[in-house]
């Protein structure tokens, strides 16, 4: 009679740490998603100030329609990438971005009336700012994910894993030469 019931109970403690493995696999697993989700919004936040950062610098630079449609071409990537899970190309469409507003700033650059102009500085200031949110997403999402992998890596997370459906994620890397961010001047 002992014996059953110490077999009982140390099955009903399995069961219970299995349930508590389960819940904190899928908890981080939940935690990394939706960090993921916060460069999204971050990176759609920055695709929908250029539009506005495009008009008001095409009114002083009509002639520079290669980097305007650069920029124009490298936000659509940017909102398809958004779309998706895949964080490589996410990466890739914010290096593209990235790269798009620098041309774009150095053509603001040679039009002196156009820096000094209300609606550009606005834009630029929340742009600056939107840059410190995507960084800070970016940084948010790999905290989130080194969390994750920890766990699915460790034992005895990683014996439950498979069950709980949940697998090491993908860091949020720049692709090379890109890791600095735009320099954004007034």
């Amino acid at each position: 009679m002992t014996i059953v019931l110490i077999l009982g109970a140390l099955i009903v403690v399995l069961l219970l740490f299995a349930v508590v493995a389960f819940n904190r696999l899928r908890t981080s697993d939940i935690a990394a998603q939706e960090a993921l989700g916060g460069i999204d919004v971050q990176l759609t936040r920055r695709a929908d100030l250029i539009p506005n950062l495009v008009e008001t610098v095409k009114g002083y630079a009509a002639h520079e329609k290669g980097v305007f449609e650069a920029v124009t071409e490298a936000r659509a990537g940017v909102q398809k990438a958004a779309a998706g899970d895949d964080v490589p190309a996410k990466a890739a469409a914010d290096a593209q971005l990235q790269s798009a507003l620098v041309n774009l700033n150095a053509v603001a650059e040679a039009y002196p009336d156009l820096k000094a102009n209300q609606n550009f500085q606005d834009l630029q200031r929340q742009l600056a700012e939107t840059e410190d949110q995507v960084s800070f997403a970016r940084q948010y999402y790999n905290d989130a994910v080194r969390s994750l992998n920890t766990l699915v890596a460790t034992i005895p997370w990683l014996l439950f894993a498979p069950m709980a459906r949940v697998r090491a994620r993908e860091f949020y890397e720049a692709p090379e030469g890109h890791e600095e961010v735009p320099k954004v001047s007034f």
